[in-house]
């Protein structure tokens, strides 16, 4: 039985980078990844987590017996760490920790009552984490994961039913969860509803998610943050659009792209200038400008995967994310 990289298969061996790409700032790998943080792993479905020890070159199978001890496939959806502390979320609820760099894993209990599935953690010092449920729910702990407190006071689906007349375009035809969400380094958020209506943000202090109309006709496809502290915006059917200044806005203006056509599904900063794009049928494109201008890297122009992810762990390490069993990692 295949293990999967949330939708990619895994196959029981090292990953291992192929030399025989054209010349590019990015090689491939026979694999797809997820989530990758330092230390440096990666996760799927079927309980799979994965770790390098040579920055990417080939990953290791590592097992984790307290998410095996019951009957389920668990989808692990996040990882974070902060030092040698490190925390997994993911479906059917789970919640894994460790203190010794992912040597050994320590499953915390979950409220069978929890809003939603876990999505997103991000740990944030000594034994504390932030983690985000598709729902909506925020929570914080300060040690070690016994006990949480939430940071809004309701989900999603209540704000909106409390604002559906404030004139939030789409809201009433909000399914309850989030397509994605994506967090600033300063602990803001940033997360778009699943049908692409409109997005939502929320910042630290604020005791609701605050819905915000979208800037443009299509539906939206991510959202995510800038370097400088502004807003990046995909919509579906191809299109790239940056808020006008930093911080939460709802003015963006449209960046010309060379896209064929195909949508673009990802965003990375690699510095506060250099950014990389991702999406359908290999389309890669870099800015050099903080997103003024875009050129495409025609050498990812032969890889048949959608690229759907892009990763920068720091201005060294990164990694494009696709199907069909594709990882780019970057080489500078």
């Amino acid at each position: 039985m295949r293990q999967t990289i949330l939708i990619a298969f895994f196959e029981h061996h090292p990953l291992r980078l192929s030399n025989s790409c054209e010349p590019s700032c990015w090689t491939t790998a026979k694999e797809k990844l997820w989530t990758f943080q330092s230390p440096c792993f990666l996760l799927g479905t079927r309980q799979t987590i994965l770790e390098t020890k040579d920055g990417g070159n080939t990953w290791f199978s590592r097992s984790i017996p307290s998410a095996e001890d019951e009957d389920f496939n668990y989808r692990f959806n996040s990882i974070s760490f902060k030092g040698k502390e490190g925390w997994i979320v993911g479906k059917p609820a789970i919640l894994l920790y460790t203190s010794d760099a992912g040597e050994t894993w320590q499953r915390i209990p979950l409220s069978a009552q929890l809003p939603g599935d876990m999505v997103y953690i991000k740990a944030t010092g000594e034994k504390s984490a932030e983690m985000v449920t598709d729902q909506g729910a925020i929570y914080v702990t300060s040690n070690g994961g016994y006990n949480w407190r939430a940071a809004v006071q309701e989900t999603v689906s209540a704000t909106l039913n409390r604002t559906v007349s404030s004139g939030i375009s789409g809201a009433s035809y909000y399914t309850g969860t989030f397509n994605t969400v994506n967090r600033s380094p300063d602990g803001n958020y940033v997360a778009v509803s699943s049908r692409g209506n409109f997005y939502l943000t929320w910042e630290p202090g604020q005791p609701f998610w605050q819905p915000h109309n979208r800037a443009v006709a299509r539906r939206i496809q991510n959202m995510g943050w800038r370097a400088d502290g502004g807003l990046w915006l995909l919509v579906r059917g191809g299109g790239l659009y940056l808020s006008k200044g930093s911080g939460i806005t709802e003015d963006f203006e449209e960046i010309p792209v060379q896209s064929r056509g195909f949508g673009i599904l990802d965003v990375g900063y690699r510095s506060k200038d250099e950014a990389w794009a991702a999406g359908g049928s290999g389309i890669l494109l870099r800015t050099t400008n903080g997103g003024k201008t875009w050129t495409r890297d025609k050498a990812a122009d032969n890889i048949a995967a959608n690229l759907y992810s892009v990763k920068f762990i720091d201005d060294k390490k990164g990694f494009v994310l696709g199907n069909d069993g594709v990882l780019l990692r970057y080489l500078g």
